[in-house]
C-alpha cells in the first residue's frame, strides 16, 4: 500500500511542469454546455443523428395511421385506446383533467397529451388490477406493473405537453414493500408466473412505476411533465428503439423516485431531459441476482445528450442491479447540477453483472458529493457484511466487474470527492481512462481495489492532495497538477 502511494505521488511531481502550459479550467469552462444550453427547455423539433464510440443511427420519428379519437374527462380513457387499437391505430388526444387507473398501450397509439391536460391516477391497488407481468428492481414478477403500461407493443408513443401525476395517499403507497430488498422476498427459484403480489397473497405490493413498457419495440416520449410518482418514473425493460426526449421529471423528496431507468433494453436514445428526483436522474440497469443472471438480458447501446440532472442521488448512474451486464453506454454533453453524485458506477457483490466499454465526455457538474463514484460495495443494510471489504468473499456467479471505462473533458464547480473508487478485492475495477478533468473540491483521489487506472491533463484543486491506495496496481498520473489553490 505503502509503495503504491509513492510511485503516484512521484507522477504527480513529475507532471506538473508539463501541465503548467495546459490552461485546463478556461478551455473546459468555454466549451463545455451550460445550464441553459441543456434540458427540456432547450429541445429541438427533431433529433440528430446518433453518433457514438460504439455504435451510429438514424433517428425515426414515429408514424400513426391518421385516424384521431379525443378523450375529455369522465370519458373511458382505456374503452376509446382498445376501440382506436381494434381499427389499426392512431392519435388518442387527452384533454382537461383526467382520473383514472392504470392504461394499457397497444401497437400503433400515440397517446398525446393536449397543453394544460392533466393525467392522474387513482391511489389504491384496485385501481391497477388485474397484476401483469413486470420487473420490479430487477426482479420478474406479477404487479402492478405501471400507471402507463404496455407488454408486447409495437410503434407507440407518449407525446404532447400535459402532465402525468402518479398516486397519491392510499393503499398503492400504504401497502409497498419496503421492509427488506427484493430478492430476500421473490425466491428466485420459484416460476415467475407464481409471484404473483396483488395485495392478498401477501400483505404488499410492488408499486407501479409512471411509465413502463416491457417487451416493446418503437417506444417514443416526448414533451411530458411527470410528478409525484410511487415508484421509478420512466422504465423501459426489455425494449427495443427507445427514445426518451424533452421530458421534465419532478419526484424530489419520494424515496426510490429515479427518473429514467433503462431496464435491460437494446438502442435506446435519451436527450433533453430535465430531472429532479428523489433518487437516481438517469439509471441503466440489467436485472438482479440470480433472477437477472437467469433472464440474462443486457443493457446495451444506449446514448444519453443534453440532459439536466438538476438535483438527485446521481446525475448519471450504472447500476445497481447489473446482472446482465450494461456495455457500450455513451453520454455526453450534459450537465449535472446538485446531485450527491456525478457519475456513479454501483454494484453490490451478490446481485452480479456489471458493464464494460463505457464511455462519457463533454460533462459538466455544479456541486456534487463525489464527482466521480465507484461504490461496488453497497450498505450493510441491503449486503450485511458484503458490504465491508474486509470480508473475504470468493468469486462466485453473482461477482460483479466493471471494466474499459473512459472519462473524459470533465468540469466539475464543488466536490467533497473528486474521484472515489471502491472496487472489490475479488473482482477489481479495471482500466479506467480518465483525461482531461478540471475538479475542484475537498479531496482529489482515494482508490481501493483497482487495476489499471490512468489520469492525464488534468487539474485538480483540492483542500486534501493525497492520493490514498489500497490493493491498487498500475496507477499512472501523466501530466496532473495537483494544489492546494489556484496559482
Amino acid at each position: 500500500m505503502k509503495l503504491n502511494w509513492i510511485i503516484s505521488f512521484v507522477v504527480v511531481v513529475m507532471g506538473m511542469q508539463g501541465c503548467r502550459s495546459l490552461p485546463v479550467e478556461k478551455q473546459l469552462n468555454k466549451t463545455l454546455l451550460r445550464v441553459d444550453q441543456v434540458g427540456a427547455g432547450q429541445m429541438p423539433a427533431e433529433p440528430e443523428k446518433v453518433q457514438s464510440p460504439f455504435t451510429a443511427w438514424n433517428v425515426q420519428r414515429p408514424t400513426f395511421p391518421m385516424r384521431q379519437d379525443t378523450v375529455w374527462p369522465n370519458d373511458d380513457i382505456q374503452g376509446k385506446l382498445d376501440q382506436l387499437a381494434a381499427q389499426g391505430g392512431g392519435t388518442l388526444v387527452l384533454k382537461g383533467h383526467h382520473h383514472t387507473g392504470r392504461i394499457t398501450l397497444k401497437s400503433h397509439i400515440n397517446l398525446k397529451l393536449d397543453e394544460g391536460s392533466v393525467l392522474e391516477f387513482k391511489n389504491e391497488i384496485n385501481d391497477f388490477l388485474p397484476v401483469v407481468f413486470t420487473r420490479n428492481e430487477g426482479v420478474e414478477l406479477y404487479s402492478l406493473g405501471a400507471c402507463i403500461y404496455a407488454n408486447g407493443a409495437e410503434n407507440i408513443a407518449i407525446t404532447g405537453s400535459g402532465r402525468i401525476i402518479g398516486p397519491g395517499e392510499g393503499s398503492v403507497r400504504n401497502k409497498t414493500m419496503t421492509h427488506d430488498v427484493i430478492e430476500n422476498i421473490v425466491d428466485s427459484n420459484t416460476p415467475v408466473e407464481q409471484r404473483i403480489y396483488d395485495g392478498k397473497t401477501a400483505d404488499f405490493i410492488f408499486p407501479p412505476a409512471l411509465i413502463a413498457p416491457i417487451n416493446s419495440k418503437r417506444v417514443w416520449i416526448e414533451g411530458v411533465s411527470l410528478e409525484r410518482t410511487a415508484f421509478w418514473n420512466i422504465v423501459p425493460t426489455y425494449c427495443e428503439d427507445v427514445v426518451i426526449r424533452g421530458v421534465h421529471i419532478q419526484s424530489m423528496g419520494i424515496p426510490r423516485g429515479d427518473g429514467i431507468d433503462i431496464e435491460s433494453c437494446n438502442r435506446v436514445l435519451v436527450e433533453y431531459c430535465t430531472l429532479n428526483t428523489g433518487d437516481d436522474c438517469i439509471a441503466v440497469k440489467a436485472g438482479r441476482g440470480y433472477d437477472g443472471l437467469r433472464v440474462n438480458r443486457p443493457s446495451q447501446d444506449i446514448v444519453v445528450r443534453y440532459c439536466f440532472s438538476e438535483k438527485g442521488h446521481g446525475g448519471f448512474t450504472i447500476g445497481s442491479e447489473t446482472a446482465g451486464m450494461a456495455k457500450h453506454v455513451y453520454v455526453h454533453d450534459c450537465v449535472f447540477g446538485k446531485t450527491n453524485v456525478g457519475i456513479r458506477f454501483k454494484t453490490r457483490r451478490p446481485r452480479g453483472g456489471g458493464g464494460s466499454d463505457i464511455y462519457f465526455e463533454r460533462i459538466r457538474m455544479q456541486e456534487v458529493e463525489s464527482a466521480l463514484r465507484w461504490d461496488m460495495l453497497g450498505q450493510a443494510q441491503h449486503v450485511g457484511n458484503q458490504a465491508s471489504r474486509d470480508f473475504e468473499v470468493q468469486k462466485n456467479a453473482l461477482t460483479p466487474h466493471f471494466s474499459n471505462i473512459q472519462i473524459k473533458d470533465i468540469y466539475i464547480d464543488a466536490a467533497k470527492n473528486c474521484i472515489k473508487i471502491e472496487g472489490i478485492p475479488e473482482s477489481v475495477l479495471e482500466n479506467v481512462y480518465i483525461n482531461r478533468v478540471f475538479g475542484r473540491g475537498d479531496r482529489y483521489l482515494l482508490i481501493k481495489d483497482a487495476k489499471n487506472i490512468k489520469i492525464k491533463n488534468s487539474v485538480f484543486v483540492c483542500k486534501d492532495t493525497s492520493v490514498s491506495t489500497i490493493n491498487v496496481s498500475g496507477l499512472i498520473q501523466d501530466r496532473v497538477r495537483v494544489m492546494t489553490e489556484a496559482p
